[in-house]
């Protein structure tokens, strides 16, 4: 029998991140700071919210768009928050999770050949849905010594006249890296000079400390070309509920949303009627739990720095990206000695990208106690490996 699988979907590594998690899960007594997903339960009157509406039985679909109502309260909260006004008719798409508006986007703007360029380290999806779409990753790097901000140099020398977008994602997933407003001005000056797409993934928007979120489409000249992702996953606590969205000028919008037709019909009813809810009655609860996050994010950086894990300050999202040179084991081997040794799962930087090579991410998504704990167990590994 022939081979039937598609090249680019065979030449697809699995994600690096899954096996850890695997693994993990067969472990009795395992601490997990691989898994990027709030401990916290969805807060209550989201939770209620998504009850009332199945009490009301409203399990139909909903416009292919999403409910009125919700992109109406989302227009509301991003014009509030950063100044940027999307039109809750035609400019605003309601996906399963930013997942699925990641696909959206890429199906939507790539043809066959078109190169997109992906700082790195970054999210494990990138690279792969620019290659299931037919399109071509480049990937460059940012380096510690710039905080994990990719430059506008950097990503100017990559452009070719195949160069299609810039996929960016700050705050970033797995560095903690927080962008600029200079950077990132430098950056969508790039993207204006040679014509450039940005597919800008701001899923994390809400969890910054102590630094600002710039928000890609605010700045001069990039609301109409920019692609803005976003969900309710880590600001909310509501990873189960798989709801996001896509905000971009009706031509983009529309060619997302005929993909999102045909592909998805509508997001779940019940978790669009909970991310309304979310929207009006969640700032305090993001507050506390951002409040929670920060308390963990310096207990997290300092211990890795106390034991010779050299980790820079991330200022967004919740992972720390410790270096494991002075361990004397590559990223890799660090990860599964320490999973198999002392029981405390961290993922391997290549998970993230080549750049990622000598780091491991921790995600600091578990409790105060849990992560002490962490760091006891890594303290009796690096007796033995430091």
């Amino acid at each position: 029998m022939r081979n039937f699988i598609s090249a680019r979907v065979a030449q697809t590594p699995p994600s690096g991140i899954r096996k850890f998690f695997d693994i993990a899960a067969t472990m009795k007594d395992v601490i997990s700071l691989g898994i990027g997903e709030p401990d916290f339960v969805t807060p209550a009157p989201i939770l209620e919210a998504g009850v009332a509406s199945l009490k009301r039985g409203e399990t139909a679909y909903t416009s292919n768009s999403g409910t009125l109502e919700l992109r109406t309260a989302l227009s509301r909260h991003l014009n509030r928050l950063y100044g940027v006004s999307y039109q809750a008719d035609d400019e605003i798409l309601i996906t399963v999770g930013v997942s699925e508006a990641l696909y959206l986007a890429m199906t939507a703007v790539i043809d066959p050949g078109d190169e997109v360029i992906i700082p790195e380290p970054c999210f494990v999806s990138y690279a792969p849905e620019v290659s299931f779409a037919g399109g071509v990753p480049v990937t460059v790097p940012a380096y510690v010594e710039d905080q994990f901000q990719v430059t506008a140099k950097t990503i100017e020398a990559a452009v070719t006249d195949r160069t299609k977008a810039i996929l960016l994602g700050y705050p970033n997933n797995p560095t903690g890296a927080v962008m600029t407003r200079e950077i990132m001005t430098e950056i969508t000056a790039v993207a204006e000079e040679h014509d450039l797409l940005i597919i800008s993934d701001e899923i994390y928007d809400q969890l910054v400390y102590g630094i600002e979120h710039v928000c890609v489409p605010t700045l001069p000249g990039m609301r109409d070309r920019t692609i803005l992702l976003g969900g309710f996953s880590k600001d909310y606590a509501m990873t189960g509920w798989r709801i996001g969205y896509a905000c971009a000028n009706p031509d983009l919008l529309a060619a997302m949303r005929k993909v999102h037709q045909y592909t998805i019909m509508s997001a779940p009813t019940t978790a669009q009627a909970a991310a309304v809810a979310a929207l009006e009655q969640g700032d305090v609860h993001v507050q506390q739990m951002r409040q929670e996050y920060d308390r963990r994010r310096r207990l997290i950086v300092d211990g890795f720095n106390t034991l010779g894990l050299d980790c820079f300050e991330p200022r967004g999202a919740f992972y720390a990206f410790p270096s494991v040179a002075k361990s004397g084991l590559s990223s890799d081997a660090f990860a599964w000695t320490l999973l198999e040794e002392e029981e405390v799962a961290v993922v391997p930087g290549e998970a993230f990208g080549e750049s990622g090579s000598g780091y491991v991410r921790a995600a600091y998504a578990q409790s105060y106690e849990k992560i002490e704990e962490a760091l006891n167990r890594i303290e009796s590994f690096m007796r033995r490996h430091g």
